[in-house]
């Protein structure tokens, strides 16, 4: 069915968007604002294709993404959380050092066939016919996508440990008053927002395009940015507004083939300004983006001595 093979489609584009939002969310509801998503996300594409090429597995390429992301982002946490460097200057160098490092370190695969994660079916649950296709019968990014969204919503927002980051997000200067430790709790969300950002560029090379080529995120870090922002910090509102994305920048990949009398490069441009309008839209609502908007966001934080 023709119905059936766009809804794959859409969910294989939405997954990355989805699991790298999750992460940045967790990040910036710890006030701390990484615009290095895009070039954490390529470092992990990079390193869980080529682990997958020289293991024969897609698994330890999935554990090569996350680490690599997790680690690209202690740089950033180091310069921003200990030596207290500009987040945004300091976000936007990570993401044009991840482009290079990325560059450089794929090099020598530029184009290679990989080896593509293989969907895993749920016993009966993924014999109902369409819907059993469609949800029970996906690679395990799609799973994780879904347990994110569940398990950081539950986190944020029925936990003891969720309250404190996100009073830390909130005032940093009353949670440390409190005894909390307010670095430390950043340094773990930076980490966990690296390590989303690597899992979400491991499935850009294993299971969207299972080959490296230079700058394949595409932009892609840039939209789930934008994602937290559209989803005002809420973890379902992600999960909602990633298939929106996905969708279009689907949808726009069809009209093409469709041939649809418009310019190629507009329809490339879609999704990019879809990003724009929904972000202009959200402006407006400025009751609701200030209400959800983390206080300490992108704000230094210096212990007192």
């Amino acid at each position: 069915m023709i119905f059936e093979a766009i809804l794959l489609t859409v969910i294989t584009a939405s997954t990355p968007l989805v699991i790298a939002a999750i992460g940045e969310l967790v990040t910036e509801r710890a006030g701390v604002l990484n615009l290095g998503v895009e070039g954490m996300m390529i470092v992990g594409a990079v390193c869980a294709f080529i682990a997958t090429k020289t293991t024969g597995s897609p698994y330890v390429g999935v554990l090569a993404g996350i680490v690599a992301g997790a680690a690209f982002s202690l740089l950033f946490g180091f310069l921003t959380l200990t030596l207290v460097a500009n987040q945004v200057a300091t976000g936007l160098a990570l993401t044009i050092l991840g482009l290079g490092v990325s560059g450089m370190v794929g090099e020598s695969v530029v184009g290679q066939p990989g080896i593509k994660m293989q969907p895993i079916a749920i016993p009966l649950l993924s014999d109902i016919p369409v819907l059993g296709t469609i949800l029970f019968r996906q690679d395990i990014f799609f799973y994780l996508s879904i347990a994110l969204v569940i398990g950081v919503n539950w986190f944020l927002f029925n936990s003891r440990t969720g309250l404190k980051l996100r009073a830390i997000g909130d005032s940093h200067g009353s949670a440390h008053t409190l005894g909390l430790p307010v670095i430390r709790t950043r340094y773990l969300a930076v980490m966990f927002g690296g390590a989303c950002a690597g899992l979400a560029g491991a499935q850009l090379s294993l299971v969207y395009t299972p080959q490296w080529v230079e700058n394949m995120s595409a932009g892609r870090g840039w939209i789930a940015l934008a994602l937290v922002v559209f989803a005002a910090w809420r973890p379902w509102r992600v999960l909602a507004g990633g298939y929106l994305f996905g969708a279009v920048t689907i949808g726009q990949l069809h009209a093409q083939a469709l041939g649809i009398g418009l310019p190629s490069q507009f329809m490339s441009a879609l999704p990019y300004a879809a990003t724009i309008v929904v972000l202009i839209i959200i402006s407006h609502n400025r009751r609701t983006t200030l209400i959800n908007t983390p206080a300490s966001l992108g704000k230094p934080f210096v212990p007192d001595r």
